[in-house]
Order: structure tokens, then C-alpha cells, then sequence
């Protein structure tokens, strides 16, 4: 069956409005994405029909408001392939999500000196500095994976070692667009008794993840970038971690029972949800997870993988442009970063922009990458399930506007 674009823009009210006189052309969907009507719908009709807080009144706000933040999680873990809704904890994003795993399983797992957290090259920061945090904590050894010139983790059969207590890396670079083959990274540190961490941040949104299949335990991923509401993240955890792991943060909901002398702590979730939940913000995740749900993941994923492979095709048909990360659509997502020889991105930004073309331009969140690279910074064009071909080529006539402008 076809892949209806047309019918999928129709829902998102954003996509029919004009920049700077001309028609949007929204490529900047790995930094978030828009949202459809059923999305804003849900979220408004909570608001105004079943607003109360959850997990704390007996009353009929309350009760439907409990009913449907759970029956948000129910929908996350469902679409994740978690077995039991209970292993899914609703953070702001994912940021905090890895924070909250680098602070608790740090601490569960008493890390000292001599042990080792691995990571890779091509992370987003916030698979970096929480680990580095930990490290300076606890005196551990924070190493990584360096990145071949085609965008793909080297292979190092030494780095994860019997040393190694934390391994946790990117599934899907924000930057090259990479799709990393995780098993071989989460068959070697379970056999050293290491625990697994992947950001799925850009995976989860674009393509079906599936939590048994990959093994790992943790991952990691956001609201925004795959049509929900900002400030709502999720990391997904094996209970039988979870249930031994202490808090993140600490106050009210997140407790068994209180005493002036000390404090037991609830079960997880509810171990990691101190204080009043994201639930609005629940809602409309779960109304993004039924949308997505009604598209099917395979044929969201084809589509970029079409959108992808022709814009791969007509960049690379631009003078001065290079590409950064695979130079094929296999083994890589809707994610390409690229340069223009002699203008810097910030420029190239500038100028789309105008045309109303929007991408994002800087080091977007991974430095370390584009010091690989040898660039300050990188212009990035992220595609989506309403990317059209059309857009790919307002994007080209972008860049020879560019080219024009800069000579």
C-alpha cells in the first residue's frame, strides 16, 4: 500500500502556514516534531473535561485523570514491547531519563575506581556529560567508540572489557543519521556482566523498536520528537533494575510511608515519579503513540527511507556540498547533516530560512561528533513522515540560492 503523505499533512495544521512568504518547509523534525490535530484534540479535551491530579484523589476528576495518565503508559509500553506497563517511567525528557539512570544505577552499583562506563563518539551531550559526571563522582573510566569516516561506530573488541560496569550508546545518531547494530555492543557487555543503555531518542519516533529484540536495559526517548507534547520523556527499564534502584528524586508520590526518622519508597514506577507528573502531557504522548499506531511503524519507516535515499540522491547532486554520515540510505535514518564549502551554516540557516525553508545549524547537541568531523558546526535537513519529495527539492533550490549569494 502507497504511503499517503498527502493525507498525513492534512492533520497537521502547522504544515499549511507561510514563512516569510513562502510555504513552510519543515525539515528540522530530529529537533521536534510538529503535531497532528488528534494530538492538540486529546490534550485540549483533558484539559477542559477531566483536569485533576492523578494518584492522589478519590473524586471523578481525579480518578479519570489517574485513568488516563495510566492508560498512557499502558499505550508507551505497548508500543515499545515492554511486557509490564510498570517498566516504563514517565521523565521530562529524555535528558532526565539518562540522568536518571547515570544517578541511581551509579549508586546502586557503588562504582569506584578502576571500573569503566563506555559511550561512543557520535553521542548526543546528554549521553555524555551525565557519564562524565558519574565518573567524576565516583573515580570510574569513562572510554568510547570512535566513528569511521563513513559515520558508523568503530569497532573496538577491547573497549568493553570485564572492567566495564556501564555501557551506553546513541541507537540513532541526531547528527549522521546512523542506526547502529546494537547486538554485537549488548551481546559483549552482558557477557562481562556490564548493564546496557541505549538513546532512542531517534529511533523510537521513526522506526519499530521493539525492547526485547534489542536487548538492552534501559532505553531512553521523548515526547516531542514523535508527535507528542514537549516535556514528557520515557525510560524504559527491567523492573527487577528498577525495583533496586534508589530515587532520583525525591517528595511527594514517590513514597511507601513517611516518619520523621526515615522513609520507605514505592515501587517503580512510582519510585521515579516524585512530585505531579507530565499528565496532560500523557495524554498526548499516548494520543501520538495511537497515531503512529494507525500508520504502522514499517511503512512510517519506508516512507523516510524513500524521503532519505532521494535526498541523499539530490544533495549530492548540489556543488559544494558534502555529506556527513552514510552516504546510502541503509543502516541510516531521515537525518542529514551536511556542509557548504565557504559558508558557514549559520549562513546557510539564514538564507533557507528566508525561503522558508527550516533546518537546524550549529553542533546540535554533539560536538564531539563534529570535532570528528573537522567543522565547527554542521546544517542539518531531518525528515519525517510528512517530508515530501517536494520539500527535498525546496531545500536544493535553497542551497543554489546559497551558492548564488556567497559566489
Amino acid at each position: 500500500m502507497t504511503f499517503d503523505v498527502a493525507r498525513v499533512r492534512a492533520d497537521f495544521p502547522i504544515l499549511s502556514r507561510e514563512v516569510n512568504g513562502h510555504p513552510l518547509v519543515y525539515l528540522d523534525s530530529a529537533n521536534t516534531s510538529q503535531k497532528p490535530a488528534q494530538v492538540i484534540k486529546a490534550m485540549r479535551l483533558h484539559n477542559e473535561r477531566h483536569n485533576g491530579n492523578v494518584s492522589r484523589s478519590v473524586h471523578t476528576l481525579g480518578t479519570e485523570a489517574t485513568s488516563a495518565y495510566e492508560d498512557a503508559r499502558g499505550k508507551v509500553a505497548a508500543f515499545v514491547g515492554a511486557t509490564n506497563p510498570d517498566e516504563i517511567v514517565f521523565t521530562k525528557n529524555s535528558t532526565e531519563a539518562i540522568n536518571l539512570v547515570a544517578h541511581s544505577l551509579g549508586q546502586h552499583l557503588a562504582l569506584k575506581p578502576g571500573d569503566e562506563i563506555v559511550i561512543s563518539e557520535m553521542e548526543h551531550h546528554s549521553n555524555i556529560v551525565p557519564w562524565q559526571l558519574l565518573c567524576e563522582r565516583t573515580g570510574a573510566t569513562l572510554r568510547w567508540f570512535g566513528v569511521t569516516d563513513e559515520g558508523r561506530l568503530a569497532p573496538d573488541d577491547t573497549l568493553i572489557n570485564e572492567r566495564t560496569k556501564i555501557v551506553s550508546v546513541v541507537h540513532m545518531s541526531n547528527v549522521l543519521g546512523t542506526i547502529n547494530d546494537v547486538s554485537g555492543i549488548v551481546a559483549r557487555a552482558h557477557e562481562v556482566g556490564a548493564l546496557v543503555m541505549l538513546d532512542c531518542s531517534q529511533s523510537v519516533p521513526h522506526l519499530p523498536v521493539d525492547v526485547q529484540t534489542l536487548g538492552a536495559d534501559f532505553i531512553a526517548f521523548t515526547g516531542h520528537k514523535m508527535l507528542g507534547p514537549t516535556g514528557i520523556g520515557v525510560l524504559w527499564g527491567r523492573y527487577g533494575l528498577l525495583s533496586v534502584m534508589p530515587p532520583f528524586l525525591a517528595g511527594g508520590s514517590m513514597i511507601e510511608t513517611v516518619t520523621m526518622n526515615g522513609t520507605t519508597y514505592a515501587p517503580p514506577p512510582a519510585r521515579f515519579e516524585a512530585g505531579t507528573p507530565p499528565i496532560a502531557e500523557a495524554v498526548g504522548l499516548g494520543a501520538a503513540v495511537d497515531y503512529l499506531n494507525a500508520l504502522g511503524m514499517e511503512a512510517i519507516h519506508q516512507h523516510e527511507q524513500d524521503i532519505t535515499a532521494y535526498a541523499l540522491k539530490t544533495l549530492a547532486d548540489v556543488p559544494g556540498v558534502r555529506i556527513f554520515g552514510p552516504s546510502t540510505p541503509e543502516g541510516r535514518g531521515g537525518t542529514l547533516s551536511f556542509g557548504v564549502d565557504g559558508v558557514h551554516p549559520h549562513d546557510v540557516g539564514q538564507i533557507l530560512d528566508a525561503l522558508g525553508v527550516e533546518v537546524r545549524v550549529g553542533h546540535h547537541c554533539a560536538k564531539p561528533t563534529c570535532v570528528r568531523f573537522g567543522v565547527p558546526a554542521m546544517t542539518r535537513a531531518s525528515f519525517y513522515l510528512y517530508t515530501t519529495t517536494d520539500e527535498i527539492d525546496a531545500l536544493a533550490r535553497g542551497l543554489d540560492q546559497v551558492r548564488k549569494v556567497f559566489g
